[in-house]
């Protein structure tokens, strides 16, 4: 879960309109109006990233009156379906894919399965990419990917990074280059494929 206690305001004297705020916000909770930014404090996370790289100090902070949770209960989808939609994305449902919210793998794939068809939909729900938002990209994009929506990154965005290739996507050829320099490709998979595979029970 993520505890929501910041929401992000814009003071209109200072704010130029250049739309830097809008491309960052990880749950595209900004948009442009008449040249000036305006927030959807319904949407905002209080990630900071507005207030961070604001080129003229436009945005700040403030502290909610009534902070509030985002999630997605696990208990709301069948976990035999969230457990095959974690192994088609080569995750363990209870690992962590956003070390920031510590946000496990089996929340994020509940809210794929409930419909969320977008990494900024999931950081709305879940509160996942919120953080640094750089590293979970990845892990949200398998899971989405591997439910069969192929997401596209939001008009002028750059904080939305694509898939990165895994393991289990290096090519025969290269690992028959490598293997006789020190690199064990299928012993690492045979791990990481029983890491994927480990449930509680079996611990």
């Amino acid at each position: 879960m993520k505890l929501i206690t910041l929401v992000a305001k814009v003071d209109k004297e200072k704010c130029t309109g250049c739309k830097t705020c809008a491309k960052v916000c990880p749950t595209v909770a900004i948009e442009i109006v008449d040249r000036k930014a305006v927030i959807n404090e319904e949407l905002c996370r209080g990630c900071g990233n507005c207030n961070q790289r604001c080129p003229v100090y436009a945005v700040t902070m403030e502290k909610l009156e009534k902070p509030y949770k985002v999630s997605v209960a696990v208990e709301d989808v069948p976990y035999e379906k969230i457990d095959e939609l974690c192994k088609k994305a080569l995750l363990n449902p209870e690992q962590i894919i956003c070390y920031c919210t510590a946000t496990r793998a089996e929340e994020v794939a509940a809210a794929v399965l409930k419909g969320a068809k977008s990494p900024e939909e999931l950081s709305q729900l879940t509160g996942v990419r919120t953080g640094c938002k750089v590293e979970c990209i990845q892990p949200m994009l398998r899971l989405l990917e591997a439910h069969g929506v192929t997401p596209v990154p939001p008009e002028g965005g750059y904080q939305w990074y694509g898939r990165t290739p895994t393991i289990w996507d290096i090519p025969e050829e290269v690992k028959k280059k490598y293997s006789s320099r020190g690199f064990y490709f299928d012993e690492d998979i045979k791990l990481l494929n029983k890491v994927k595979d480990t449930r509680k029970e079996e611990k």
